[in-house]
């Protein structure tokens, strides 16, 4: 294998696009369990109660839904000026340099060949507790304010693109990520690649669009502590009458306990809980998964429903 990169060090946050601003806004806020940290004119800024940015979700007022911007972190300066250079060498689209949000500083805009939007920076905004939510630990970003489901930090996202070979090719050239787990499709397709940049197990998943849709987005993560949290997120979800679209079960692939609803606006998010799991072998080879191992569904619980397989955000003509 290839030399591992450690120029990135994070996924840093998520763009959210929606079209019901002030409903998904108080769904986060209140049903999910992020903090507000500043809003603008168009935008606001949340983040989980460990997230130690300034923010983990733009959310950005749209005429439609989907992914705004993918942003990571650089591990230094330094090696966001090399990853510049790799990304201006790579024949990937290249956006430029962009203004920064509250959030952080000066960011490199580029997009991979589905038309998603990624962004690397190192100058970020380090989140400052009000007093009314200042933790008793100084190690702590944020007190434990148990709104809502109330997970601990964002955790991954998933894209949808025509074809997860060309974007594996992207992710390892621009980002230096390494894959973990894959499906190989019967036809030899890649059906989909699971990468990291670090030693987490995963921090993007991309797979195959089966809705017909481009530069789609299938859903954005936030963690849990325990299991237990997913269960008594559930009864939340519930009480304010949130769609669940399939969970709490167990994948197979990379082990995550989860819970899949739709927002007031209909973008996927999911809440997720991975355990102790973590990828420390430094010549670690990806778990290959077949099509008749996946047919199998999830490690346990109901079979996956097919909106699972069809729905992205923005809504395609067919509906998905």
């Amino acid at each position: 294998m290839d030399e591992q990169s450690f120029d990135i060090a994070h996924l840093a946050h998520v763009e959210l696009y929606t079209d019901r601003f002030e409903e998904s806004l108080d769904f986060f806020v209140n049903v999910y369990g992020l903090t507000l940290s500043g809003q603008d004119g168009e935008s606001a800024y949340l983040r989980a109660w460990d997230d130690y940015e300034f923010h983990s979700l733009k959310l950005t007022r749209h005429h439609t839904t989907g992914i705004g911007h993918i942003a990571y972190r650089a591990s230094s300066q330094a090696a966001l000026e090399r990853r510049v250079a790799a990304i201006e060498a790579s024949g990937f689209d290249v956006i430029g340099w962009v203004d920064g949000d509250p959030g952080h500083g000066r960011a490199f805009r580029f997009k991979d060949p589905f038309d998603h939007v990624f962004e690397i920076y190192w100058d970020t905004v380090r989140y400052a507790a009000p007093d009314h939510e200042r933790p008793k630990l100084k190690n702590v970003a944020q007190r434990y304010h148990a709104r809502g489901a109330h997970p601990r930090r964002i955790d991954h996202l998933n894209l949808l693109a025509e074809d997860v070979t060309e974007f594996r090719r992207f992710m390892e050239t621009c980002l230096g990520s390494r894959v973990t787990e894959m499906i190989r499709l019967d036809n030899g397709r890649l059906g989909g690649a699971w990468f990291t940049i670090n030693n987490k197990t995963y921090d993007l998943a991309c797979t195959e669009e089966r809705g017909g849709g481009h530069g789609r987005l299938h859903h954005v993560t936030y963690a849990t502590d325990t299991r237990e949290d997913i269960l008594r997120a559930a009864d939340i979800f519930l009480e304010n009458g949130i769609h669940i679209e399939t969970g709490p079960h167990k994948h197979a692939i990379q082990g995550t306990f989860f819970l899949y609803v739709w927002e007031p606006a209909g973008n996927r998010v999911e809440l997720a809980n991975s355990g102790a799991r973590l990828i420390l072998a430094p010549d670690w080879e990806p778990v290959v998964w077949t099509e008749t191992e996946r047919k199998k569904g999830q490690a346990w619980g109901l079979k996956t429903i097919e909106t699972f397989h069809t729905h992205g955000t923005p809504p395609t003509k067919k509906g998905h």
